[in-house]
């Protein structure tokens, strides 16, 4: 008979919850029993860990009862991250190697029958974990997964591509591992973060040529942290112009970049090249509100927690299903989304900054210069009514984007580079940092008072342009925010009628077409 405890980690969101894999074997009827609210794939670890363990050249307890306990027991287990900890862990209860030298450990990884070790998701996820708590723990992963996980700083990661790699280190008779065959080279090693990795690379903002209106607010939303709806006629360059808003943003920090790229781990989407890379996600308009927002069971992140730290890029923006839409009012708001269903909850983070891009009508050519407008007054109405006030409310900036002339695109000269931009858009988000801490869109009630303050005739000014405009408190607050936001383009202490009068134009877009 023989008892091991093996360490690893259960995903449940970001959180990467401890897991105890108990082996016992025990003499009795030959079987494998697996308990611990494992889900069917961590049930199927059985015949992997059986034949990797044979194929590896390793003896298998046949003649053995087995159980295997994923402890807690009402913690819930998916995934093949399990089936090295299991292995290992039969492994040390039959004395092919020694338990004690497990300690200190944690593992997760899946095995091929034949042995090779398989990344896993979430690896980065378990190292921040570690990496938040303070534990002084070795993580043992699959090679590629170790590589993504190295990322955290002061850890300590090693990668392995074989079983047989990793019982080497854990070896209890090495006169039986010296019958194993050689390891090669690169089968076992600490794996430290790659030199130069992180380099962001972003579509240069001169490609758009014209749109000087459009840029501008462009570098507005990315100075304040604001969010964006443009409006313009099919081929107008809406696309284009958000997909180099990335580009704009100030660098990513350590910690942005440890959140993002641990969202994008568990989805599996993780790649050390798009380290310290501001993700825009882009999801189709046939996206469902659990494909948003995220959900299924276990909960798995969804396209605005994808977009955590970065952009999310919503083009068609009234063809997405209404459900979908509204269900984006409380991240745009609160920058987290909590995903609950009857058995369990995991909340996401989902600080992200939204660009849609729309038509203004069905035939999309309302107002344009080059072709007339083919729908009623009444579809006009129902195409723009798909957009709910609520949700236009917490949009900061809405702007037209007008078709460029054939003479313009063919001979205008590049337009002013991303990192020129960029360099006042950091400017201006430092003077907010150092002023209040955050970013101007992240003011809230008392602090819009005190760092957005008014003097007379900045106020006669604000308060007529709401009355005439029918605007929601929210709206109000949100107008104040985006000047706040231009006077520190400007290098000015205080928020001054021309900074309003900027900001009231960018929230009469779609009203000036209805």
């Amino acid at each position: 008979m023989g008892l091991s405890l093996v360490q690893s980690r259960a995903l449940l969101g970001l959180e990467a919850a401890s897991v105890t894999v108990e082996v016992h074997l025990a003499n009795g009827l030959p079987s494998f029993t697996l308990v611990g609210l494992a889900e069917t794939e961590v049930k199927e670890a059985r015949e992997r860990v059986r034949s990797a363990i044979q194929n590896a050249g390793l003896e298998y307890p046949n003649n053995k009862k087995i159980v295997v306990n994923l402890a807690p027991a009402d913690l819930p287990k998916d995934s093949g991250r399990f089936d090295l900890p299991i292995a290992l862990g039969i492994l040390a209860a039959s004395g092919q190697i020694d338990n004690a030298r497990l300690a200190g450990h944690e593992f997760a990884g899946e095995l091929s029958l034949s042995g090779e070790l398989r990344p896993v998701r979430g690896a980065l996820a378990m190292a921040l974990a570690l990496h938040t708590r303070g534990v002084a723990t070795r993580l043992v992963l699959p090679l590629d997964s170790a590589q993504e996980a190295a990322l955290v700083p002061d850890g300590e990661v090693y990668g392995a591509r074989h079983l047989l790699d990793v019982v080497r280190q854990f070896v209890a008779d090495s006169e039986a591992a010296s019958q194993w065959p050689d390891p090669p080279a690169d089968g076992w090693a600490r794996v430290r973060a790659t030199p130069g990795a992180g380099v962001p690379h972003y579509a240069d903002l001169a490609d758009v040529k014209g749109h000087a209106s459009a840029k501008r607010a462009l570098e507005i939303a990315a100075a304040g942290g604001h969010s964006l709806l443009m409006m313009g006629e099919p081929g107008s360059g809406k696309s284009m112009l958000a997909q180099r808003f990335a580009g704009l943003l100030p660098a990513m920090s350590i910690d942005e970049a440890l959140e993002s790229a641990a969202v994008a781990s568990l989805g599996g989407r993780f790649a050390t090249q798009r380290w310290m890379t501001r993700p825009t996600s882009s999801p189709h308009h046939t996206s469902s509100a659990v494909a948003l927002v995220g959900g299924g069971s276990p909960p798995r992140p969804g396209e605005i927690s994808r977009a955590h730290h970065g952009v999310l890029f919503l083009d068609e923006f009234p063809e997405f299903a209404r459900s979908a839409l509204e269900a984006l009012r409380e991240p745009l708001e609160t920058g987290t989304i909590t995903i609950s269903r009857a058995a369990r909850s995991a909340e996401f983070p989902a600080r992200f900054q939204l660009i849609a891009a729309m038509n203004p009508c069905p035939c999309g050519y309302l107002g344009s210069a080059s072709k007339a407008c083919r729908c009623t007054p009444d579809q006009v109405s129902r195409y723009q009514g798909k957009l709910s006030g609520p949700l236009l409310d917490r949009i900061d900036l809405h702007i037209e984007v007008p078709a460029v002339s054939a003479q313009l695109l063919l001979d205008a000269p590049a337009g002013e580079s991303t990192e020129s931009i960029r360099g006042r858009v950091i400017g201006a988000r430092e003077r907010a940092m150092q002023r209040q801490g955050y970013a101007n869109q992240s003011l809230q009630g008392a602090a819009i008072d005190r760092h957005a303050g008014l003097d007379d005739a900045a106020r006669r000014f604000m308060f007529n342009a709401a009355s005439k405009l029918g605007w929601s408190a929210r709206s109000t607050h949100r107008a104040l925010k985006v000047a706040r936001t231009i006077a520190d383009l400007g290098s000015s202490e205080a928020v001054q009628v021309e900074h309003l009068a900027e900001a009231v134009q960018y929230r009469r877009a779609l009203h000036s077409r209805t």
